[in-house]
């Protein structure tokens, strides 16, 4: 039922899913909005709420119709936890804008896209354009590679640890946006991401490794293995540098493409090792 769901929702997604109405970060934003209290505790026990809701449903469908109002379920939940139709906007709006030569557009664009990590200050041009190709890497790994990850290795309970996943996504983009640096530190949502994301980050970087030097990528690739404290942005998107290194960061429209062309073609390796593992019986 994995990959069938899966495929499903990757298809509707691409083909679909544009704007907000179907992404959960934007659904739990009245909730978020009445939090004023913040600490490690507080998140966790939301984090608990919100997978236990998905597993009562889950619970509560098991059998009913044949299985099929539960595979619904399965495929709403995938819809509602994969995928960045908004950010995808934000996008196409950053090329729109740099591709006219609107420098007050696309640099607000840019900062829409960088807006969990930023972009250094004072930097030059290429340092710039690199930061808004790491911020794309993240974003295709936070919406797309890190959900598909505990969507499968969840198994039957896919869904809950989708679900919290995609709870704490929401959570961290939502404090970044409309909270202080200090309010986001005392949820303590970044350090609880730093630990879900440390083996779905290195399983990622082996395959921007592969794609990229393989020379240097891969001994780089293997340092990580050993690494604790590092962020896992940076682990990840200095791995998948190694590939971007052929291509010049000099054309503000050029240079972002490249990066989510490379996105998508880890996407599709992933989706590919995934589906061979389930027809070979690793996977459900």
């Amino acid at each position: 039922m994995t990959l069938f769901s899966l495929l499903l929702v990757l298809g509707w997604e691409r083909l679909f899913k544009m704007g907000e109405s179907w992404q959960l970060d934007h659904h739990l934003a009245p909730f978020f909005r009445h939090q004023r209290r913040f600490s490690l505790t507080r998140t966790l026990l939301m984090l608990v709420v919100a997978m236990a809701v998905i597993t009562l449903c889950l619970l509560a469908l098991e059998g009913l119709f044949f299985g099929l109002l539960k595979l619904l379920f399965w495929i709403a939940v995938g819809l509602l936890c994969i995928g960045a139709g908004s950010v995808r906007l934000h996008y196409h709006a950053y090329l729109k804008a740099a591709s006219h030569n609107d420098t007050d557009a696309h640099n607000a664009m840019a900062e829409e896209l960088t807006m969990i990590h930023g972009i250094p200050v004072d930097c030059n041009e290429r340092e710039y354009l690199a930061a808004l190709q790491n911020a794309l890497l993240w974003i295709n790994y936070r919406f797309y590679l890190a959900p598909l990850f505990w969507f499968v290795v969840g198994g039957a309970w896919g869904p809950v640890l989708l679900v919290g996943y995609a709870f704490l996504r929401g959570w961290q983009s939502w404090l970044a946006r409309h909270h202080s640096p200090l309010e986001r530190a005392q949820s303590g949502i970044d350090a609880i991401l730093h630990c879900i994301d440390w083996i779905p980050v290195r399983l990622v970087g082996v395959a921007y490794a592969l794609l990229g030097h393989g020379e240097r990528a891969l001994p780089a690739w293997f340092a990580t293995l050993g690494d604790r404290h590092s962020a896992q942005y940076q682990v990840l998107t200095n791995l998948a540098q190694y590939s971007l290194a052929r291509e010049p960061h000099t054309d503000k429209v050029e240079t972002p493409r490249v990066a989510v062309a490379l996105a998508k073609k880890v996407s599709f390796v992933m989706v590919i090792v995934v589906a061979l593992l389930t027809i070979y019986g690793a996977l459900v």
